[in-house]
This record gives structure tokens, C-alpha cells and sequence, in this order.
């Protein structure tokens, strides 16, 4: 889709100037899809190994991951869209708001996925989970921890 181009209901703003914050890309996610049409359409479909290579720089911020199953990584849709605020995704039979979407076409295209860590090996993660194309700016990895991150009985939109 242009930007520009709506689906019915669809709504678009035009975006600030300037922008608020500055990002650090600490690393790159490396996945078997080349374009966003080969992309599952969230990260449970997913299920497939990648590789999140992070920048040396930081690899001692990664001591001690290698003890946990899960992790959060959170990422940049950098081909996303950011200008719309009210879509209609195809799964749905009416429009929503962004903020009640999981869409990566949002004012800051930022993506979360729970992935399980398969292994690790110096600054590479192989994981298993994950719905971005390949080479997809990573912003932050944390541990998931089951404990505060699940929440049964949640209720879902």
C-alpha cells in the first residue's frame, strides 16, 4: 500500500517535523524472509530459526542470557508505514486505532516478538519465533520471565 492509498475507514495524519528521541540499533535480525510479503503475519507463525547478530560492541550485555529459554526482542519495522492511525487490517471486519492493533504501521513502528533462545554463540542468537523480514534493526533484547510478562485470563480484543 502507498502511503496515501486507504483501505475504507482508514485514516492518516501527517507526521511531525522533527522527531522526538533517537534510537541505538544494537544489532540485526537475520530471517529466511527477503520481503515483507514473505513475512508471517505475527510472530507465533513464525516458527522458523533466525539469527539475531548483534553488534560486538555489546556483547557483554549479553552474559548470562544463555540461562534463559525466552527472550523479548524488540524491533524496528523500518519499511513500515507511520503515518496511519486508524486501519483496517484484513483479518477484521471493521477499522481500529493503532494503539488497538499489533500492526508494525504505527507512528513508531517499533515490533515485539517472545522468541525461544535455541543457542547462542558469541554475538549471534539462533531463535525461533520471530515474523520480521531479514535484516530488521533490533532495538533491545530482555529476558521474558513468565512470572510477570504472562498475565492469564487476559482479555483479548
Amino acid at each position: 500500500m502507498e502511503h496515501g492509498d486507504h483501505r475504507e475507514g482508514e485514516v492518516s495524519v501527517t507526521l511531525p517535523s522533527a522527531f522526538d528521541a533517537s534510537l541505538v540499533f544494537i544489532g540485526r535480525i537475520r530471517t529466511p524472509f527477503a520481503t515483507l510479503a514473505d513475512c508471517p503475519k505475527n510472530p507465533r507463525e513464525g516458527q522458523v530459526e533466525a539469527t539475531v547478530e548483534i553488534d560486538p560492541r555489546y556483547i557483554a550485555g549479553l552474559e548470562g542470557i544463555e540461562r534463559f529459554s525466552h527472550l523479548i526482542l524488540l524491533y524496528w519495522m523500518d519499511a513500515a508505514r507511520r503515518d496511519l492511525i486508524r486501519q483496517t487490517p484484513r483479518h477484521l471486519d471493521a477499522p481500529r486505532g493503532v494503539f488497538a492493533l499489533r500492526s508494525p504501521l504505527r507512528p513508531n513502528p517499533v515490533s515485539l516478538a517472545v522468541v525461544e533462545l535455541i543457542r547462542v554463540e558469541g554475538t549471534r542468537l539462533t531463535v525461533k519465533g520471530i515474523d520480521c523480514r531479514d535484516g530488521t534493526p533490533l532495538i533491545d533484547i530482555k529476558p521474558y520471565f513468565a512470572s510477570t510478562d504472562s498475565v492469564p485470563g487476559a482479555r483479548r480484543g
